[in-house]
């Protein structure tokens, strides 16, 4: 059974992360959020759920007015063949959230450590992050230093890539 919002947020409090959380209607696209989150400073983030040709899951979240290129993201991952977005079910399944409130934060619900995290550099450049707190009706900001110690503490690790370079590493 996924965490709720709420239980989400007593685990931040009980880690001593601080945040700020507000409610709002529901948000399903970047649009939306930049219309009604009023004036929440910090970076904000849009999340992409992706699987590979071999079924290998990542979760990929970056500024809000990215440009992803998905053609080539795969290289950047290190992931196999080229991407697509993972379904409702995965989703659901893999992070405990529906399709409009992807997370970092579903990163808790992954109990088996099976979605690969990145977060492009762009993001983390930003010393406060927002974030959907496992529901599209709410945002919670965090310092950027609180948000990747909880990523650490769900296991995850993540890659830091540049979502928008022209090159592929090597």
């Amino acid at each position: 059974m996924p965490l709720s919002p709420q239980q989400l947020l007593a685990q931040l409090e009980g880690l001593g992360i601080t945040t700020r959380t507000v409610e709002h209607p529901a948000l399903f696209t970047v649009s939306q959020s930049r219309e009604l989150r009023g004036e929440l400073p910090g970076g904000h983030t849009k999340n992409l759920f992706l699987k590979d040709k071999k079924g290998r899951f990542f979760l990929v979240s970056c500024r809000e007015d990215a440009n992803v290129d998905l053609k080539r993201l795969h290289e950047r991952l290190g992931a196999s063949g080229r991407l697509s977005f993972g379904n409702a079910e995965q989703l659901m399944d893999k992070l405990g959230v529906e399709p409009g409130a992807v997370t970092l934060f579903g990163t808790v619900n992954d109990k088996d450590n099976q979605v690969t995290v990145a977060i492009d550099k762009a993001l983390l450049a930003y010393d406060t992050i927002n974030a959907h707190p496992l529901t599209n009706t709410m945002t919670t900001a965090l310092s950027r230093d609180d948000l990747m110690r909880f990523l650490e503490m769900t296991g995850h690790v993540p890659l830091v890539i540049d979502v928008e370079a022209q090159d592929v590493p090597k």
